[in-house]
């Protein structure tokens, strides 16, 4: 097991493509990160440069206590594991487990005892004779897992490892990976473009917008206190709707008017949120979460916005429920999340408010419907650098 660091590292591709800009990230020893963001944002390429497979262009990676950047990819000690699993098809699946160790010229016994081990780790005792063929895409998944566990490396580096795997397959080996990580206490680094496994499986998520990183934190944290506009509308299923809205001081308090409603804003939100009032007279960007979006009649005492309900899914256990106001929309992000987005436009309609209601909630296509906001868990950004108003 060993810390990595990246310092400054960057890539820079012929034609003066930046693919990753002035990286600099530590991940301690034993930690689970998870390395997030759309295609082409730069997180393969900086584990690709990790795991020796791409030369950098500047900076420096190091592992343990060894700066790795002249190393070759076999002189490192770590383990990939990749999307498309990568497995020898004429071999059995304990060949292919031990295919490394063997290279190495490990003792035999010494072998099958490693073989053994991981293949009850991960359940996979009964398929030891099998072919990669014969196996299901989770098992072939866990095989690939195998392979890189034997070896006992110093970090783990994933690829996808789940992109090719059916959704409910995608949710069980996600907790089975997260539960293995966990036992072997190994650095992990992990790519994905699905922020929901990101959100599932990290001790820390990396967001990254091309090339640069943009935020590193806690699950919760990241979608708690979003540092910009991009994070705030990459992190979370649905997306944060982003609206623009004016800022007035009034007294001691503070109004923000939206689609033409004039609300107060709850104190907890001016004190996470302190440059605030620095805004008065001007606009910001407000970023509303799909849940703190109620329905009037259950809570009265919140302040209250007039939308026309464009787009309804019915979930069983509650409603997604698509509304369109006046308010200029602002995107921050194009994400894998934004279907429902795609459904309303397709549809004619402009929806630019998401709220999540209970089941069985009466609403139909087209009403204008008042809607109750929690304006203490409201996120502020300033509308020309995108950065959170703290």
């Amino acid at each position: 097991m060993a810390e990595v660091q990246f310092k400054d590292v960057d890539k820079i591709y012929e034609g003066n493509v930046h693919a990753v800009q002035d990286l600099s990230l530590d991940i301690a020893d034993g930690e689970f990160l998870v390395l997030v963001g759309p295609s082409g944002c730069g997180k393969t390429t900086a584990l690709r440069m990790l795991a020796g497979l791409e030369e950098i262009s500047d900076g420096t990676i190091t592992i343990g206590d060894r700066v790795v950047n002249q190393l070759s990819a076999k002189d490192r000690d770590i383990a990939m594991v990749f999307q498309s699993y990568a497995l020898y098809p004429h071999l059995s699946v304990a060949d292919n487990i031990a295919f490394g160790l063997q290279l190495r010229k490990m003792p035999k016994q010494q072998i099958a005892e490693r073989v053994d081990w991981a293949a009850k780790l991960l359940d996979l005792t009964p398929y030891l004779d099998r072919k990669p063929k014969e196996l299901s895409g989770g098992q072939r998944q866990r095989v690939a897992m195998g392979r890189a566990i034997v070896r006992e490396p110093q970090v783990f580096l994933m690829d996808e490892p789940l992109s090719n795997l059916d959704a409910k397959l995608r949710v069980q080996m996600r907790a089975e990976i997260a539960k293995l990580q966990k036992e072997l206490a190994t650095t992990t680094i992990y790519v994905t473009h699905d922020q929901v496994e990101a959100m599932t499986m990290g001790d820390r998520v990396a967001v990254m917008s091309m090339g640069l990183l943009q935020q590193v934190d806690r699950p919760q944290h990241l979608y708690d206190e979003p540092a910009n506009l991009f994070v705030a509308s990459f992190i979370g299923t649905p997306p944060m709707s982003l609206l623009e809205a004016e800022i007035e001081v009034e007294g001691d308090g503070v109004v923000m008017t939206l689609a033409g409603d004039r609300l107060p804003l709850d104190a907890v939100a001016l004190q996470r949120y302190g440059r605030l009032r620095e805004k008065a007279g001007t606009t910001v960007v407000v970023g509303i979460r799909s849940e703190d979006v109620h329905p009037h009649e259950r809570r009265p005492e919140l302040p209250e916005v007039h939308a026309r309900l464009e787009l309804l899914e019915a979930l069983g256990s509650g409603q997604m429920a698509y509304f369109s106001i006046d308010a200029t929309s602002v995107r921050g992000a194009v994400t894998p999340s934004a279907d429902a987005d795609a459904d309303a436009e397709l549809s004619g309609a402009k929806a630019n408010l998401t709220a999540h209601f209970p089941p069985r909630f009466d609403l139909r296509l087209g009403d204008i419907v008042p809607l109750a906001i929690d304006t203490a868990n409201l996120h502020f950004f300033d509308a020309e650098t995108g950065a959170a108003l703290r």
